[in-house]
């Protein structure tokens, strides 16, 4: 009997396009496929590698005249708030956030597009439709979830749920060394509560809880603003040249 042999990965790259962190930039990516039985298996080690998945894609910068992405994970069981997270984190104590299946709804596409609207209006996914949402979260073949956030209700401490309008939702992979958080969004209106903050350590205790030693938030970017909140979880590590080192950037 003939044993087919597996075919090995293709990546690819593609052209250059405007970088959407630094001015007067052009960036590149090279990309696979993460399809079939393979994809976790698959997905765990191109994360490892600085590789981040959208929908059944996994890419990573290939820049020609730069390397101010680098690729950032918290170390969870080392991880300590600082005395403005602790604020935050009980500022948001009435909220709860329940893990479902990578299922997207009305409900959920509402919300994204408000956030998009307030906080990345210019953004390449600001004209994202309810069919491109729908992909984003469904079109995935390794272990994802989808975190939504709600006001903790009378039944919680049964079901598990919250209660009221969606809050905050965040799209997450389930890996074997980690989480990926793959895309988050919150109510804009709530600026108060500091959500963003909020999902970030909510999934360092998940992590926590799971026994798994990261948190992978993707790319910080040196020298865009934006970015610079992923500094402030320590600590991190960042994938150099040499492999995944500490790090001991500022805040």
């Amino acid at each position: 009997m003939t044993q087919h042999q597996p075919q090995p990965q293709q990546f690819y790259l593609t052209a250059p396009s405007e970088c959407p962190y630094l001015d007067n930039r052009a960036e590149r990516k090279v990309f696979t496929h993460l399809v079939g039985s393979r994809a976790p298996e698959l997905n765990d080690l191109l994360t490892q590698a600085g590789f981040r998945r959208s929908q059944n894609i996994a890419y990573r910068p290939a820049c020609e005249s730069c390397n101010a992405c680098v690729s950032v994970r918290i170390l969870a069981g080392e991880f300590q708030m600082t005395r403005s997270m602790r604020r935050i984190w009980k500022r948001n104590q009435d909220l709860i956030g329940f893990a479902n299946k990578a299922e997207p709804s009305s409900e959920q596409y509402s919300l994204f597009h408000d956030y998009l609207n307030h906080r990345h209006h210019n953004g390449g996914m600001s004209e994202m439709s309810v069919l491109d949402y729908a992909m984003m979260v469904e079109d995935s073949h390794v272990n994802t979830q989808i975190i939504e956030y709600r006001m903790r209700g009378a039944d919680t401490m049964i079901t598990g749920k919250g209660e009221g309008p969606l809050i905050a939702a965040a799209l997450t992979d389930v890996m074997g060394d980690g989480v990926s958080m793959v895309y988050s969004f919150f109510n804009p209106e709530l600026a108060d509560r500091s959500l963003g903050t909020y999902i970030i350590l909510d999934h360092i205790m998940r992590c926590n809880a799971l026994g798994l030693p990261h948190v992978y938030l993707g790319y910080w970017v040196n020298g865009s603003e934006k970015m610079h909140y992923k500094t402030r979880f320590k600590p991190q590590e960042h994938l150099t040249t040499k492999g995944w080192l500490r790090t001991d950037i500022a805040d």
